[in-house]
């Protein structure tokens, strides 16, 4: 059997079993050989079938994309990695700490004792979280009225932090902020930033922060669990008209077309001879960018969107990537880069063997034990082919 025909296999028996409604893949091995394949329907209700050219939510593999854009803007002098961000946004000019509730369940803030740069937007150093895996943002969020990020209001962004920058590592919403910074110095947009900077560049045509009306007829739902072992399509979808395009999680597109971007960091910053980024700062965003702090369990706030995510403890992060400071019983080298989205999609860069991979399928919640074990027989299974 060849090598696509070993995953589409693996995929086949998977969907098959139900262990994921619908999945995607592409990998690029060390001979340059890609691969797709896909399987299950990508419509519960319909029955229609997943195809590699199927269009998914990539959710916060979206960061990746906005941090290789703020990184172009640092190298041409327009950001900065450890300066204020203020100067660019003063909205953060005078960061909140959230440090409980009082009596009357009024939030309690100080004011932090550092500014934010972009640096800790972009390693999730900053103070601020998702409500997903945070239980006084919750409640903040619940007191106070404010709409959560997935609303793509401005509102949503006017959040406390829950520690002093620079002083903890926790996921959050730093990178729908470093898109506002790409917005505030380019003066564009930050679809368009990205479509002239990096997605038409890299030929990445299915990606947009909008759903075009080609990539709706290949677009998969985001499905549930049933209580029978089958699945439920819902109708779960980012705002089309946002008030801000969400850097941290908005973009739609191909798991064929992340394999682009993941081939330009594997290229050092080019693909088929376009070049988006220089080696220099590819090599910097590969590397630890967070110094003597370390990943930490993501534990759940919202059962319905994520179980507990305990894969990342002791890891550290990069600009932007989790890196694997050891390898990985997959195969995966030490140094590695990779991270995911919240429809249970993930992918991996291994600049030391040529491999990358993307693995998508569309189920919340994230986090899902049966999807997470299809990705590392994914991941496994391409590099025994290696």
């Amino acid at each position: 059997m060849n090598r696509t025909g070993r995953i589409q296999s693996l995929l086949n028996d998977a969907a098959a079993s139900g262990a994921v409604p619908c999945v995607a893949v592409a990998a690029v091995l060390p001979d340059g050989e890609v691969i797709t394949a896909a399987a299950g329907v990508r419509d519960a209700g319909t029955g229609a079938e997943m195809k590699p050219d199927s269009v998914v939510w990539i959710a916060s593999m979206t960061k990746a994309v906005t941090s290789a854009a703020a990184m172009q803007l640092v190298e041409q002098g327009k950001l900065e990695l450890d300066t204020p961000i203020a100067r660019v946004l003063p909205e953060l000019a005078s960061p909140q700490v959230l440090e409980g509730f009082d009596a009357s369940n009024k939030p309690k803030l100080r004011p932090a004792k550092s500014p934010i740069t972009l640096r800790h937007l972009l390693t999730h150093t900053s103070g601020m979280v998702y409500h997903i895996w945070n239980n006084d943002i919750l409640k903040y969020l619940d007191v106070t009225q404010t709409p959560d990020i997935t609303q793509c209001k401005h509102a949503c962004l006017r959040l406390p932090l829950v520690f002093d920058p620079g002083t903890a590592w926790d996921y959050g919403i730093g990178i729908d902020w470093a898109g506002k910074a790409v917005e505030a110095v380019s003066g564009m947009r930050l679809g368009t930033y990205l479509q002239q900077n990096l997605l038409g560049p890299l030929g990445m045509r299915d990606t947009a922060f909008r759903i075009g009306a080609e990539q709706r007829k290949r677009l998969a739902k985001i499905h549930m669990r049933g209580e029978n072992g089958g699945f439920t399509a819902s109708d779960i979808e980012i705002p089309q008209e946002p008030e801000f395009e969400m850097g941290g999680g908005g973009l739609y597109g191909t798991v064929g077309d992340y394999l682009r971007f993941t081939r330009m960091i594997l290229g050092g910053g080019a693909l088929d001879g376009v070049r988006v980024l220089k080696a220099e700062t590819v090599k910097t965003m590969s590397g630890n960018a967070m110094g003597p702090l370390a990943c930490v369990p993501m534990k759940t706030a919202g059962a319905s969107l994520s179980h507990d995510v305990d894969f990342i403890d002791g890891m550290k992060w990069g600009l932007s990537f989790v890196i694997n400071p050891t390898p990985l019983p997959t195969g995966r080298s030490a140094n590695s880069l990779a991270w995911a989205g919240l429809a249970n999609s993930f992918f991996w860069i291994d600049p030391a063997r040529r491999i990358a991979g993307v693995y998508a399928t569309q189920l919340l919640p994230f986090a899902d034990p049966r999807a997470l074990d299809l990705f590392a027989r994914f991941e496994t299974e391409t590099y025994a082919m290696a």
